[in-house]
């Protein structure tokens, strides 16, 4: 019986692996077993914060159109009830990129709504 000379697929592995970690601090984007451990923090921390990216970029929203109501002389709690009430179908998230990019426009619709 030939022989079989092991190793690639645990070689190929471990490059796999150290490729990964390719910018982490010392160690642990050099050695196998510290680079494997910080994988293991680093997709959970991925994976966890994929879903409070969301949750971070609703606050970013609010906190923009807030600014930009206050410029108009009302709040967002105030303008949120007014939105409510109205049945005005835009979001939180283009509400806040209508009061960067279109700061007119923005202002108009505040005005036309608070009346």
């Amino acid at each position: 019986m030939t022989r079989i000379k092991r190793g690639v697929a645990a070689s190929k592995r471990r490059k796999n692996v150290l490729k990964r970690a390719k910018g982490f601090e010392n160690r642990r984007s050099t050695n196998f077993v510290a680079a494997r451990e910080a994988l293991l923090h680093a997709d959970k921390y991925s994976y966890r914060d994929r879903r409070n990216k969301k949750r971070d970029m609703r606050a970013v929203w609010l906190i923009r159109l807030n600014a930009a109501l206050r410029e108009n002389g009302t709040t967002y709690s105030k303008f949120a009830g007014i939105l409510k009430k109205s049945g005005v179908g835009l979001n939180r998230k283009v509400l806040s990129e209508l009061a960067i990019v279109a700061p007119d426009t923005f202002d108009a619709l505040v005005k036309e709504l608070s009346v």
